[in-house]
């Protein structure tokens, strides 16, 4: 049975599939294997979603988690998580209008935001990950 506590791993876990199906897709798109390509962006797009709800569910229940690393570490840390969650929120409505136009066939749109769609949330997945380490394993709260 999952505990909220096992909720952090599992969250990473998500970021981190997400991030592989991320460049996972790109390569399948540039060898133009489209249906590959579709069938990555999707899960990636799932994964991203099942991340969110369950990011959630974890800090309605148990709130925010304080950082413990001192100096410029702290520094790094937090420079990270502000771009992070900037980036993130940004990223979101971006991934749906790129996913909207990719489904409507309108692929010289999709590719013009998609561009810029997929650097940000490879970089929102990828610090996910960072952050997570950071917060649990690096640093954890004593």
């Amino acid at each position: 049975m999952l505990d909220v506590r096992d909720l952090p791993t599992i969250n990473a876990i998500l970021n981190g599939t997400s991030a592989f199906l991320l460049i996972l897709g790109y390569a399948f798109i540039l060898k133009r294997k489209v249906s590959a390509h579709r069938a990555c962006m999707l899960a990636a797009m799932a994964s991203s979603t099942l991340f969110l709800v369950s990011y959630l569910i974890y800090h309605a229940q148990v709130g925010a988690t304080k950082f413990t690393g001192i100096g410029w570490v702290r520094y790094f840390y937090f420079a990270v998580l502000i771009s992070h969650t900037v980036l993130a929120a940004v990223v979101v409505p971006m991934a749906l209008i790129t996913l909207y136009r990719a489904l409507r066939n309108e692929f010289h749109r999709h590719r013009l935001i998609a561009r810029w769609t997929l650097p940000i949330w490879l970089y929102v997945s990828a610090t996910g990950v960072l952050i997570y380490l950071m917060l649990y394993h690096w640093f954890p709260h004593r």
